[in-house]
């Protein structure tokens, strides 16, 4: 099960997947040139819960449709460090009737 953790230092805001940087997914969409954000609700919460769905769905497509309430249900109210797992966000999907 994969384990994703964010936190903010001197350079920023910092979120890896086991580890290794989390890819914002500009690929997908932009929503926020900034890049990753978290606790409220806005642009780079939007990047952080697109990226962070389309590594665990692995569907881009998916992951764009239910980034909107993934980001309300969860990475707005994520603590300045944080750490999620595969299963936090399957049950999160469900709590939102996309899981």
């Amino acid at each position: 099960m994969k384990t994703y953790e964010g936190g903010r230092g001197l350079a920023g805001a910092r979120v890896t997947v086991d580890g290794v940087p989390l890819d914002p997914r500009f690929d997908v969409k932009v929503f926020s040139k900034m890049g990753y954000e978290w606790t409220y609700e806005g642009d780079g919460p939007r990047q952080l819960a697109l990226a962070l769905l389309a590594d665990h769905l692995g569907d881009t497509q998916r992951a764009l449709a239910l980034s909107e309430a993934f980001m309300r249900e969860v990475v707005a109210e994520l603590d300045n460090a944080w750490l999620l797992t595969g299963d936090d966000i399957a049950e999160a999907l469900r709590r939102i009737g996309a899981g």
